[in-house]
């Protein structure tokens, strides 16, 4: 392996590299300043991959805030090894942008204005990698103390309380109708639905962007006549997840999607036992056995919501 592979295989969030850089700077300046280029190019890599993911739904049922954590330190460590490539050609005009003023055949002083530059810009890439840390330390720090207390991942960030109260609020009249017609309590209904939807967040949208106001995930079969959206989804053969294509239900209104559940309770055989349950842990476990999921830890996800403070806090909002 060669000396500069190791500078490429650094773990991305050892903050000590930033100081090491600046000491490799003063003892190297060409290689300093080169290396320097690749951190700044990585960045901007990093930037990239962030602005995708974004872009991309992350609220599938392997989804969490602990996914996307390591996806994220995933993605930063992929930038940095991209970078120490070469290939892209960004570090080389960032080496030329830093490398202004300098005079390659002396060493860097603080009196030399391209120094006291580069060193500058050193001193934001070390606080920005410090910053970073942080900040995903924080959101790890935030999950685990989610998970203890029992809250249900979809809504662990900061402000879910709120966002699960306005979900409840939104759905809460409907969910109350449909849990009537079915003899369960309302708040198991609003559990099912946060648990199908990221408590609304992950909604199901039909081709042109519009809701679906499909929160229970309900797929459009051979009898359904109504609209339809075709979106991916998760399903588990003998335990394994795959990603496919299904079709689903697209319905007018809230309300007629909660009628449209209860019916679908009601009018099904297979959901006898789901009918008039009154402890949650057995209606989720009813859910399951029923097929309504093909994930195997389904109803201990839904059980999870309906027990969790997340919940509770939103009916009682």
């Amino acid at each position: 392996m060669k000396s500069g592979d190791l500078d490429s295989q650094r773990f991305v969030l050892d903050v000590q590299a930033a100081a090491d850089l600046r000491a490799k700077l003063k003892q190297n300046p060409q290689a300093g300043l080169k290396e320097a280029a690749q951190q700044f190019e990585g960045m901007l890599l990093q930037m990239m991959l962030k602005s995708m993911r974004d872009a991309t739904p992350q609220d599938g049922l392997f989804d969490s805030d602990q996914s996307r954590f390591y996806t994220s330190i995933l993605d930063q460590q992929l930038a940095q090894n991209l970078s120490a490539n070469g290939k892209l050609g960004f570090a080389r005009l960032i080496e030329q942008q830093l490398g202004r003023g300098m005079n390659a055949a002396t060493l860097p002083t603080s009196e030399t204005p391209g120094a006291a530059s580069l060193d500058s810009s050193l001193e934001s890439l070390q606080q920005a990698l410090l910053s970073r840390q942080s900040a995903k330390a924080a959101a790890s720090a935030a999950t685990a103390a989610s998970a203890a207390l029992g809250t249900d991942g979809a809504a662990s960030a900061a402000g879910g309380s709120n966002d699960s109260r306005e979900f409840a609020r939104r759905v809460w009249p409907y969910a109350k109708a449909a849990a009537d017609a079915v003899g369960v309590p309302a708040q198991f209904v609003v559990a099912h639905a946060a648990l199908e939807s990221a408590w609304g967040k992950s909604e199901i949208r039909a081709a042109d962007g519009s809701p679906s106001y499909n929160l229970f995930g309900v797929k459009a079969g051979r009898s359904w006549q109504g609209a339809t959206a075709d979106v991916p989804t998760t399903e588990y053969v003998n335990g394994v997840a795959e990603t496919t294509r299904e079709k689903f239900r697209v319905y007018g209104s809230y309300a007629e999607a909660f009628q449209d559940y209860a019916n679908l309770l009601r009018g099904s055989a297979r959901f006898a036992g789901v009918l008039g349950q009154q402890d949650g842990a057995r209606f989720a476990s009813a859910l399951q056995a029923s097929g309504y999921a093909t994930d195997p830890q389904y109803g201990d996800k839904l059980a999870r919501v309906i027990n969790s403070p997340t919940l509770r806090q939103g009916v009682s909002g």
